[in-house]
């Protein structure tokens, strides 16, 4: 690869892939750790803001960023489809809402048979309602992300607020279950077909912030802050980034399962932001990607199918229908279980991706 191809290339932006790619193997970063609890999302969150330190550091260090971060990514990725159709003469959003409803159908398959922290259906759905938008005025689209990030504030506020009035007793907020450890695959399918209301709830929660955080991305691609000559609204946003970790790590860190929520979705968020624009920053001259750019690349150019597979692949070596590792390990050694689980996985999807891209586009 050369020196300019790490830039850019025919029809795509490299930096994009590479942040596209940070924020996949991220949102595995947080989730590595349900799929390793011998009671999968129900043990994760019976223990939430309660974890042994090393497992709670490790944690909030992936926890809200990456998936702010790749929250960010499908809005930026909206802004171009639409800046493309408006070149070829074709109206937006014209088909795309048939994408969207596509990608629905993908994220219900993926909540059904894989994975009980879908975001597809999310993304899918909020797509739909901001698809128009991203072709609105400027005035239009601020009106909307105001307005959707106040009503976040409002529901986040309101959620902390009855975690905090609610009295400690010390007894697991879900109840107990033995399915991921001990069922077949097909009892998992039945048991996230029983609890989807429970499972689903935070789709609903995030739209607000889905939908600020989509508009945010298509606001920061037009304004440029891919292309090399913007480096004073990169330093910016940069900075605020900067400010907005040390308060995440303190808040997700000591402030129990309220402070987990209030970093995830109300800090978390300001912290992608920061972590895009430095990406941004590290590409906007030419350079060389390295190995961990490049593979950090193909896994952003394959995205959607690293996704789903670093869920499968997972599962399989975790719950009790493959191998059902999670059950077995010690739980004295479920950090470095957990940390090897997850860097196997990513190496199988940079091979996998690498091996794919070198025969398709």
């Amino acid at each position: 690869m050369t020196a300019t191809e790490t830039t850019t290339r025919p029809g795509r932006i490299v930096a994009l892939d590479v942040a596209r790619g940070i924020a996949i193997l991220g949102t595995l970063g947080t989730n590595i750790w349900i799929l390793t609890d011998p009671a999968g999302i129900v043990g994760y969150l019976n223990t939430l803001g309660s974890e042994p330190w090393p497992q709670r550091i490790l944690m909030q260090l992936a926890q809200g960023k990456f998936l702010g971060l790749l929250t960010l990514m499908f809005g930026i990725g909206l802004a171009i489809q639409a800046a493309s159709a408006r070149r070829a003469g074709r109206p937006w959003p014209g088909g795309y809402r048939v994408r969207a409803a596509l990608l629905l159908l993908d994220g219900a398959l993926h909540y059904l048979l894989v994975a009980e922290f879908d975001i597809l259906m999310g993304y899918a759905l909020v797509s739909m309602l901001v698809c128009g938008l991203v072709v609105a005025s400027a005035r239009a689209r601020l009106w909307v992300a105001v307005a959707a990030s106040a009503a976040h504030v409002l529901l986040l506020t309101a959620l902390v607020a009855a975690i905090a009035a609610e009295p400690d007793s010390g007894a697991p907020t879900a109840p107990a279950t033995d399915v991921f450890a001990t069922g077949s695959w097909w009892d998992l399918v039945v048991f996230r077909a029983e609890n989807v209301g429970a499972f689903r709830a935070e789709v609903i929660f995030v739209i607000p912030m889905t939908i600020a955080m989509f508009l945010a991305g298509a606001a920061l691609y037009e304004a440029g802050i891919f292309d090399p000559g913007s480096r004073v609204l990169r330093r910016k946003l940069m900075l605020l980034g900067a400010v907005a970790a040390p308060v995440d790590a303190v808040v997700g860190l000591c402030g129990g399962e309220a402070g987990v929520l209030v970093a995830r979705y109300g800090v978390a968020p300001f912290v992608a932001v920061g972590l895009l624009a430095w990406i941004a920053q590290f590409h906007a001259t030419p350079r060389r990607a390295g190995v961990v750019g490049t593979g950090l690349e193909r896994i952003g150019r394959t995205a959607l199918s690293c996704y789903v597979a670093q869920n499968v692949l997972a599962s399989a070596l975790c719950y009790g229908w493959g191998l059902g590792l999670a059950a077995r390990v010690d739980p004295s050694l479920r950090v470095p279980f957990t940390v090897a689980v997850y860097l196997l996985v990513c190496a199988v999807l940079v091979v996998t991706a690498s091996w794919w891209l070198r025969r398709y586009r």
